[in-house]
């Protein structure tokens, strides 16, 4: 089996607690032909210089800085620095087990796939948002309208060639959040993938800076890449029919709605409601809870007083 050399590209921007741990979960992998490429993305907390203290202990961690510009203008920075064949990225607050590369790596030599992908859980929510999950095998199903049902996997369950994400073009530094759902999306009708069922990876959930805390902007600019991406690729929508789009487009974007408002993040609520009722989506029920969206906050927030008050569901 080939050694290639993996280039783990991690953007860093104020992460000082949990990077220790992010960095030695990359650099104690039982795949030892790596290297791991940092970049520090204008952290204004002690990052910098744990990055330096790190870096003495182990030749093979690379730290490179930039001013804050986002996740995804750190990782084209670090795809520019890599020298790897083969690609993974690993966030500085997540981490992965022991021999997490080893198994990817192993599953795409012998399937010559261009992406192989795992399980992951979670870590840091209640219990039942904490278990292990497994993702389907998307080798023998139309990956285009798979993917376009929403993101396979995290950013650091995958093992990507790097000559697919450069095809690619890396990742669109437009987007605020959701640019590694735009890149896999982009990758999908013309790569192969095979799963490795098993549960490698770990996405911490914390107090800090995590780009997926807001909710409106995150289902905003998932909404954003599925329409760019049908734009570029006609035969895709012309082959799923109008229907099938809408379901897997705005049908997608009303259940995030639902869970901001269930939730009571009404500011995530109304942003998206006020986005499906523009699109012309949604069922006379759904109106019940799309049309206050467009009323003024207190206004809504007052309505839904009322029903709570009146013992009926809102």
């Amino acid at each position: 089996m080939n050694d290639h050399l993996i280039s783990v590209i991690m953007p860093c921007y104020n992460d000082q607690e949990y990077l220790r741990e992010s960095v030695a979960s990359a650099l104690t992998q039982s795949y030892r032909n790596i290297e791991v490429i940092v970049v520090d993305d204008g952290s204004s907390d002690g990052s910098p210089e744990l990055l330096k203290l790190l870096q003495g202990g182990d030749s093979r961690l690379k730290v490179f800085s930039q001013a804050n510009r986002g996740a995804g203008p750190a990782r084209n920075r670090g795809l520019a620095e890599a020298r790897g064949e083969l690609v993974a990225f690993l966030d500085a607050d997540d981490y992965w087990s022991a021999d997490c590369l080893e198994k990817l790596h192993g599953a795409l030599c012998l399937s010559r796939a261009d992406i192989a992908y795992c399980g992951w859980q979670n870590t840091g929510l209640p219990e039942a948002r904490c278990q292990p999950y497994l993702p389907a095998d998307f080798s023998r199903v139309d990956r285009a309208e798979a993917f376009l049902g929403g993101c396979p996997w995290p950013i650091h369950a995958a093992l990507t060639r790097r000559q697919a994400i450069s095809q690619a073009g890396g990742f669109d530094e437009g987007l605020s959040s959701c640019m590694d759902y735009d890149l896999w999306l982009r990758l999908a009708p013309a790569t192969q993938t095979v799963l490795v069922p098993e549960v490698l990876a770990y996405y911490r959930h914390h107090g800090g800076t995590q780009i997926t805390k807001n909710r409106a902007r995150v289902a905003l600019n998932h909404w954003r890449v599925q329409k760019n991406f049908l734009r570029l690729h006609p035969e895709v929508a012309a082959r799923l029919g109008k229907r099938r789009v809408r379901e897997l487009t705005c049908g997608e974007l009303l259940k995030r709605g639902y869970i901001c408002y269930w939730g009571r993040d009404m500011h995530s609520a109304r942003a998206i409601f006020r986005t499906i009722l523009l699109a012309g989506y949604g069922t006379l029920k759904d109106l019940k809870y799309l049309l206050p969206a467009l009323l003024p906050l207190a206004w809504h927030s007052k309505l839904i007083e009322l029903f709570e008050r009146d013992g009926k569901p809102c």
